[in-house]
């Protein structure tokens, strides 16, 4: 198992690429904010940055560097809705929910662009998110889900048949898709560096190497750190799957798990067109899916599976390459230059968690690989709630929060069994 460096982002293609940022130092002392943010990652920053453009006095605590955990190694795909989409969220919730959390299913993405363009980000957006299938079962899926985002607003989607995949993927490996215009794909790191440095530009105050030792509940809150503490009338914690158990009742209902990223070395620039003439980012429709896109230099980053916990390079590149060849042949051989893992975090229910501790503790957690999207939304729900509007974020406050059973002890052979199960699922097609 590779142990990871905190003091350094993970040895991916986006830290390599990544614009300047300045390194902040830890907390020191005692420091007084309105609003003490946990977790320097997209939903942190997001939140500290709309209270900062509201006025607020914030301090941000994280445990590495900005961005250090899912926000800087993502797969970088914009994905609208949950995990769970809203059609399964009636079902097992009811109508009034799905309709309130219906309501909200694209705004993730559109708070992402309103970023990028209102701050300047230089973070190689692109638009357009494919989701890819297999089988006329998945094709007939998708479908579906065409019909349930239209009703609720979305119009920038449009079915694809084997035959115009082509232009979209050159792989024999589909037999159709569904085009979401509305999604797309971005460094990730370098738009959670751009974030944080429109924070710092409004007053805010990032301290990085300063991992939470404590979390003192009161009116006011006192969090506190090996070097220092913040007291502050509220307390939002964003640890996500880097929380560990500073707040054990969290912890036990989200699980940590795993996923590979590679990328190439850089391709020809006419063959990067060739592989995926429409320059969108993919995702396969199986339960252990795979998802992949070009980058702006021309490589083809490539990630999948789920694992738990980090992996070494070598075991990393051994899972993705017959993947990666898999989907495009033509490019058996080609050289890796940048294996990493990272961690995100899962629910039972596959739906995020927010809600409150006490008072004046807000959380959210549990995004279940929608992360780049649901965070950005979450950073607006805590600001939302924070300043008294709370009716966006009860909607999710309101969802269950299941433990996952068995406590921590489980959590990993149950991850490891579902696994499994999924990829038979996947390989007979049902």
């Amino acid at each position: 198992m590779h142990k990871e460096d905190f003091s350094h982002h993970a040895p991916s293609y986006y830290a390599a690429s990544a614009n300047q940022s300045p390194g902040r130092p830890a907390l020191a002392g005692k420091v007084r904010a309105d609003v003490c943010v946990i977790g320097a990652g997209f939903t942190g920053i997001s939140t500290a940055l709309h209270l900062a453009e509201a006025g607020y006095k914030v301090i941000v605590l994280e445990a590495a560097r900005v961005g250090w955990g899912a926000s800087g190694r993502n797969g970088g795909q914009i994905v609208n809705s949950y995990s769970r989409d809203i059609d399964v969220i009636e079902a097992r919730h009811g109508k009034e929910a799905a309709a309130r959390l219906g309501a909200m299913a694209f705004e993730g993405g559109r708070i992402i662009r309103e970023r990028i363009k209102q701050y300047g980000i230089q973070c190689d957006l692109k638009d357009g998110n494919v989701f890819a299938a297999f089988t006329q079962k998945q094709l007939d899926e998708l479908s579906a889900k065409k019909a349930l985002w239209e009703r609720y607003g979305h119009t920038g989607i449009r079915m694809v048949d084997k035959a115009g995949m082509r232009g979209i993927v050159d792989s024999d490996a589909y037999c159709g898709a569904l085009l979401d215009t509305w999604g797309g794909h971005l460094h990730p790191l370098n738009l959670v560096l751009g974030e944080a440095a429109a924070f710092e530009s409004l007053g805010g105050v990032i301290c990085e190497m300063s991992p939470v030792t404590a979390l003192v509940e009161g009116e006011p809150a006192r969090v506190r750190t090996a070097s220092g503490e913040v007291e502050a009338d509220f307390v939002v914690v964003a640890g996500n799957a880097y929380l560990g158990n500073l707040i054990p009742r969290l912890a036990e209902k989200t699980l940590p798990c795993g996923t590979q990223v590679v990328t190439t070395a850089p391709l020809d620039a006419a063959l990067a067109r060739s592989l995926l003439p429409g320059d969108n980012c993919v995702e396969d429709c199986n339960f252990l899916l795979d998802y992949y896109r070009l980058t702006a230099d021309h490589r083809l980053l490539y990630g999948g599976g789920t694992v738990y916990g980090a992996r070494d390079p070598g075991e990393i590149e051994s899972l993705i390459r017959p993947k990666l060849e898999k989907t495009f042949p033509q490019l058996a051989g080609v050289k890796i230059d940048y294996t990493w893992t990272g961690n995100f975090s899962l629910t039972l229910s596959r739906l995020p968690q927010a809600g409150r501790i006490g008072r004046n503790v807000y959380y959210s957690q549990g995004c279940s690989g929608h992360g780049v999207t649901y965070t950005h939304l979450a950073g607006r729900l805590l600001s939302e709630a924070i300043r008294g509007q709370n009716g966006r974020f009860d909607a999710f406050a309101a969802l269950p929060h299941y433990p996952f059973p068995g406590g921590r002890l489980l959590r990993v052979p149950m991850l490891t069994l579902g696994a499994w199960w999924y990829g038979v699922r996947d390989k007979v097609g049902v």
